[in-house]
This record gives C-alpha cells, sequence and structure tokens, in this order.
C-alpha cells in the first residue's frame, strides 16, 4: 500500500482532547512509550470513525502494523466509551414537562444470508439495532448498546430499560408505532383507519412534527462512516456508538 496525505474533518480541538484522555489512560496503567504518540493514536482511531477506513489501510498510513492499529483502535473506543453517559444519568435535569424521543437504527454490517439473528426483516439487510433517547430538539442523551438485528423496537426498549426508567420519572416519550403496547408514558401514533375521525388525523400530524427532530440524533451517530456500514465484529458497535456518542458531546461543549 501507498500512504498519502489527506484530512480529517472534524476539530483539532476534538483530536486533542481525545488524546488527553488517551494519556490519563496510559498513566493510570503505567504504559511504557509507544510507537506512536497520544496525538497520533487519537487521530488514528478517529479516522477509523470518520472515514470507515480499513486497519490495514490505517496501518500504512500511520506506518504501524496492523495488528497495532487494532489494538490502538479497540483501546481508543474502550478510552471513549467509558466516558458515555448511562441511561439514569442522561434523564436527570429533564424539567417538568419535557418529553423526549425514543426511536431505534440499523446499523449494517457484513454478515451472511445464515446468520439469522443479525437480519432485520424491517429494513431487508443485516445489522445491529441501536435505540436513542433524544431531546425534542434532536440531541441525542443516551445510545443504547447493539443488539441483533431481528430485535423488535418494542422489545429493545423493555430490555435496555427505556420503559421502566422513563414511568419511574414521569417522562413523557414520543415514540412511532413500532412501540404500540410500550403503555406507561409512552405516546404513539394511532392506527391508521380510511375512516379515522378528524381528531386522531390531528393528533397523528401533530405527534409526527413533534418526533421528526429525533431522526436528527441518528444523522450525527452516521455522520461517522464507520456505523454506515460496519465492518468490525458485532460485539465492537455497542462499543463504537457509545465512543461516538462521547464524541459527540465534546463537540457540543465546545
Amino acid at each position: 500500500m501507498v500512504p498519502y496525505r489527506a484530512t480529517l474533518d472534524v476539530p483539532h480541538e476534538l483530536v486533542e482532547h481525545v488524546s488527553w484522555l488517551i494519556h490519563a489512560r496510559r498513566c493510570e496503567r503505567g504504559t511504557r512509550r509507544r510507537k506512536l504518540v497520544c496525538f497520533h493514536q487519537a487521530l488514528l482511531a478517529l479516522v477509523h470513525l470518520r472515514k470507515n477506513e480499513t486497519l490495514p489501510q490505517l496501518a500504512a498510513g500511520f506506518g504501524v502494523s496492523t495488528a497495532t492499529a487494532w489494538r490502538y483502535v479497540d483501546e481508543t473506543l474502550e478510552v471513549l466509551a467509558s466516558w458515555a453517559p448511562g441511561l439514569q444519568e442522561a434523564l436527570v435535569g429533564l424539567g417538568e414537562g419535557e418529553f423526549v424521543i425514543v426511536d431505534g437504527t440499523l446499523i449494517p454490517t457484513d454478515r451472511i444470508r445464515a446468520d439469522q439473528p443479525y437480519y432485520s426483516q424491517k429494513h431487508r439487510k443485516h445489522g445491529m439495532n441501536v435505540q436513542v433517547v433524544a431531546r425534542p430538539d434532536g440531541t441525542p442523551l443516551w445510545f443504547s448498546r447493539a443488539t441483533p438485528g431481528r430485535t423488535h423496537d418494542l422489545t429493545a426498549a423493555r430490555a435496555h430499560g427505556i420503559v421502566q426508567a422513563c414511568l419511574t420519572r414521569q417522562i413523557l416519550v414520543l415514540a412511532d408505532r413500532a412501540y404500540q403496547g410500550a403503555g406507561a408514558t409512552f405516546r404513539t401514533p394511532y392506527h391508521h383507519h380510511s375512516e379515522q375521525p378528524e381528531h386522531y388525523q390531528r393528533f397523528n400530524r401533530d405527534h409526527a412534527r413533534l418526533r421528526a427532530p429525533g431522526e436528527r440524533a441518528f444523522a450525527q451517530l452516521k455522520t461517522w462512516r464507520l456505523l454506515r456500514r460496519a465492518r468490525c465484529p458485532t460485539r465492537r458497535i455497542g462499543t463504537a456508538v457509545q465512543a461516538v456518542h462521547t464524541l459527540l458531546t465534546c463537540t457540543y461543549s465546545e
């Protein structure tokens, strides 16, 4: 492979912030000197997330072995994921009268037809299901761990504790039809009928208008191209999602 110069469309301050987190982890573990300094390790991991370049390509570009590139990326993802908030922490601070938006998405993966647990009938492709809790403006508050793509959104929401957590805190939740039957504080559209009463139709329109910004959370998540079509093992997708959430939070705080 032939390395070449390229740019990464993230703020320089973000790379520096990640490099300081890596430095803190190295000091904590008493790590000896490595081939790449913390800044270049952070840059390598961010290129992987942002551009979805393969590990052999990254290794050639940064002058390290593929195994070393794998270790650097794996360590950086773990460091970033450790700073992602938990569900209970994310819901703290919501005021009375506020609501959240809950939705699910599929992170496509390279899988064969035999891997049925990862095949989503809804999307007609293999992948991993990820849930989000977002503010009314689409700012993500919390992303769930990744579950196999065939997992129904309502099943995933219950398994991750979203339904119970929102009920305990009496937080109003707007969600699509996939969450019908959640009960508690969830509000979903009415079933579509040809002779639906006018006030039902009005409710559905208002509900869709308020819920639409929730799609921005996944749009921001998938600006990191690794999550548009993941080539990594499925067990690492959840860690990558948590890592990206930390990066998005860093971007908001700048």
